[in-house]
């Protein structure tokens, strides 16, 4: 046998000691037609489903629920309506697209920078309009409360940390930011912007 038959029957086998069992099958009798019912088709169906899943892992499970399914359904596989092959690859076919569609509905983990990069970046037009109108407010402000905003909007400092850094009062930098404000606000509402 090879490494894939060594690793899938067992499984096969274990599963089939855990499901149930229909009236008058024995455990030996199902180990065997599962056993050979993998022997006959395991390889093609693998092949068939290699094709159609990438991860190989991905593929042996395909593989084992499809034989489960076709040793539950032993009675819906007729040989004197052919091999039992073209049920196995229905099946095969019908969970492999039932992986897809799970695919689909769950969000992609991404891990890869150049994948990150690959990816398509949203319109950025407004927020170069945001930023334009921005510029546009901030150059009303007189150089002694951009001075201010610039301190403790743009570099998060505190009002102490600010006055220290303007050689102002404390009490000077939160009267000027106060003004401040009010003129972007105003600015902004003869621009048009909402807020």
């Amino acid at each position: 046998m090879n490494r894939s038959r060594e690793r899938v029957v067992p499984r096969l086998v274990r599963s089939l000691r855990l499901g149930s069992r229909a009236p008058g099958r024995t455990a030996e009798a199902d180990e065997r037609v599962l056993t050979e019912l993998y022997l006959r088709h395991g390889t093609a169906l693998m092949t068939f489903v290699l094709r159609l899943v990438d991860d190989r892992g991905r593929a042996e499970d395909v593989v084992q629920e499809t034989m489960l399914r076709g040793w539950r359904n032993l009675d819906r596989i007729d040989p004197s309506r052919g091999e039992p092959r073209a049920y196995l690859f229905a099946v095969a076919r019908n969970l492999v697209i039932d992986l897809w569609r799970a695919d689909e509905r769950r969000p992609r983990l991404v891990g890869d920078d150049d994948t990150v990069a690959a990816q398509s970046v949203g319109d950025r037009a407004d927020a170069v309009v945001d930023a334009y109108l921005v510029e546009q407010a901030l150059d009303r402000l007189s150089p002694q409360h951009r001075a201010v905003v610039d301190e403790l909007y743009y570099r998060g400092a505190t009002v102490t940390e600010a006055a220290s850094t303007l050689g102002l009062r404390p009490g000077t930098v939160k009267s000027r930011s106060y003004y401040a404000i009010r003129i972007l606000r105003t600015a902004f509402e003869e621009m048009g912007v909402e807020r």
